[in-house]
């Protein structure tokens, strides 16, 4: 049999997070977004070489920093462009319990425009979130009559 080019049960595309506490992180992920931790590679050292996370059916691979290689967390490069986005059965309860575990509210959680309940936060390992529950299904036409508001709201 030949070998697929993109492997089973991967997505096409994974996002790999830089940790400084690879360890710690994995625990936050897994008691906070209710992650699942589907396989750890320690180093020599102790530190994580690699890890993989299923949140539902997304895929989070993640590993501790290595700066001798170039990988570097954002922490250490003075904070993150990127910003994750979950969707939880729960939004307000994910949000508390992220807050309780040491993250950093960006973001308050309020229903937004396009359906979602969302709050964005940093976790404690430098990495930004927005953490949403999809509350109700707008219609397209409703949906460009709200974005146009939103846009004209944000205007100076």
């Amino acid at each position: 049999m030949a070998v697929q080019p993109i492997p089973e049960g991967y997505p096409r595309v994974t996002p790999y997070l830089c940790v400084d506490g690879a360890a710690e992180a994995i625990d936050f992920y897994v008691s906070v977004l209710g992650a699942t931790e589907r396989m750890r590679m320690p180093a020599p050292d102790g530190r994580i070489g690699h890890a993989e996370l299923e949140l539902g059916n997304g895929l989070v691979m993640l590993a501790d920093e290595f700066p001798d290689m170039g990988f570097r967390s954002p922490k250490s490069v003075g904070g993150t462009p990127i910003t994750l986005h979950v969707y939880v059965e729960d939004v307000d309860a994910v949000f508390a319990a992220a807050l309780a575990r040491g993250a950093e509210e960006l973001s308050p959680v309020k229903n937004e425009f396009y359906g979602d309940r969302t709050g964005q936060i940093e976790d404690p390992f430098g990495h930004r979130w927005n953490i949403s529950t999809h509350v109700e299904d707008v219609p397209p036409e409703e949906m460009e009559k709200r974005a146009e508001e939103a846009m004209r709201s944000m205007e100076p």
